[in-house]
């Protein structure tokens, strides 16, 4: 089954070359793009002041952050969770360099490029000249927004796993790759197991299942059919 880690950061800018710092990290777990109510979910205290126009967007204080942990804190817990899966991320470049900044600041090795699937390169695709902001693709798909006021990175996870989902085909996309892992699973057990070479013997009598015979003969309006398909004996 196809794991994957949707991902979104809030920041103290745009920036981490010119000292910009990650304040709040935010992943779920999708497994054939349907959350499995796994997360992973942190601040972490940007060491530096809060600019007044990225508090407008995501609420996060300097006040609140202090004495959170450290990005180099939670680097190892966050690694673990995303594993070897591929990350998801609206505008990937913007994450990733943040993430991959902070990754290489305290020694990790950063999270290659060829594992990121970028969903506003794949909207831009299938809306070409349309705007395609997250919040414009909630409703464009008729996502509620109403769990948020502001940008906050776990909950904006939480419906762009919504986004990634239509953006792949909806929720009949979900059900039919569900429905071909269960035939898989079917297919695997029956040829563990094989089929049974020969089948069980009736635990009724001869003269139960008479009795039975006569009872469907009387009372059943289709009981020649049921005689046809063996599941009673014809008469003699």
């Amino acid at each position: 089954m196809a794991r994957e880690i949707i991902l979104d950061t809030e920041t103290t800018g745009f920036d981490p070359k010119t000292g910009d710092r990650l304040v709040e990290i935010g992943c779920i777990e999708v497994v054939e793009f349907m959350p499995t109510g796994r997360n992973f979910h942190e601040y972490c205290d940007p060491l530096r002041d809060m600019p007044a126009e990225a508090e407008k967007v995501h609420g996060l204080s300097s006040a609140f952050l202090t004495g959170k942990p450290k990005f180099h804190e939670i680097a190892d817990k966050f690694l673990e969770f995303v594993g070897d899966s591929v990350v998801v991320a609206h505008n990937a470049a913007f994450d990733r360099s943040f993430i991959n900044f902070e990754l290489e600041k305290c020694g990790r090795a950063p999270i290659a490029e060829e594992r990121w699937i970028d969903t506003l390169a794949m909207a831009k695709k299938r809306f070409p000249g349309m705007y395609n902001s997250l919040d414009a693709l909630c409703k464009r798909f008729k996502i509620s927004l109403d769990s948020r006021d502001k940008h906050g990175a776990l909950i904006d996870s939480h419906l762009l796993a919504e986004v990634y989902l239509e953006l792949q085909g909806g929720k009949e996309r979900a059900l039919e790759l569900t429905h071909v892992e269960a035939l898989s699973v079917s297919a695997a057990v029956q040829g563990s197991y094989g089929a049974r070479p020969r089948p069980l013997p009736f635990r009724s009598t001869d003269a139960e299942r008479e009795v039975h015979a006569a009872w469907i003969r009387k009372n059943l309006k289709d009981g020649a059919l049921w005689i046809k398909q063996g599941v009673v004996a014809a008469e003699g």
